[in-house]
C-alpha cells in the first residue's frame, strides 16, 4: 500500500540548495504523516523534518530556518527544499513513515555538499 521512492540528490557546492522529492506510488499519501531523515557515513540515522497529514512541521535544530518540508497530496509527493547547505548536511535522506503497525522507509538519496 505505500512505496516510497526518493529522488533530486546530488552534489552541490556550500551555500547551495536543492530539493529532494519522496513519491508515494501507493493510495493513502493523504493520510500519512511523512518525515525526513539522513545517514551520514559512520553516524547513527537522525531525524531532520517532519509533516503531519494537515501540514504542520517540525525540524530539528540542525536544519531550522535552511530546510523546509511540505506535501503535495494531490501528487502523493512530500518535499524538502534544503537552502544554505553546509558540508555537514552530506548524507543518504532518506523519506519515512508509519501505517498502521507497519513502518516504510525509501531507498534514499545522497546528498553531497562540499567545494
Amino acid at each position: 500500500q505505500v512505496q516510497l521512492v526518493e529522488s533530486g540528490g546530488g552534489w552541490v557546492q556550500p551555500g547551495g540548495s536543492l530539493r529532494l522529492s519522496c513519491v508515494d506510488s501507493g493510495s493513502v499519501f493523504g493520510m500519512l504523516p511523512m518525515y525526513w531523515y539522513r545517514q551520514a557515513p559512520g553516524k547513527q540515522r537522525e531525524w531532520v523534518a517532519s509533516i503531519t497529514t494537515i501540514g504542520t512541521t517540525a525540524y530539528a535544530d540542525s536544519v531550522k530556518d535552511r530546510f523546509t518540508v511540505s506535501r503535495e497530496n494531490a501528487k502523493s509527493t512530500m518535499y524538502l527544499t534544503m537552502n544554505n547547505l553546509r558540508p555537514e548536511d552530506t548524507a543518504v535522506y532518506y523519506c519515512y513513515t508509519k501505517f498502521g503497525a507497519t513502518t516504510y522507509w525509501g531507498q534514499g538519496t545522497q546528498v553531497t555538499v562540499s567545494s
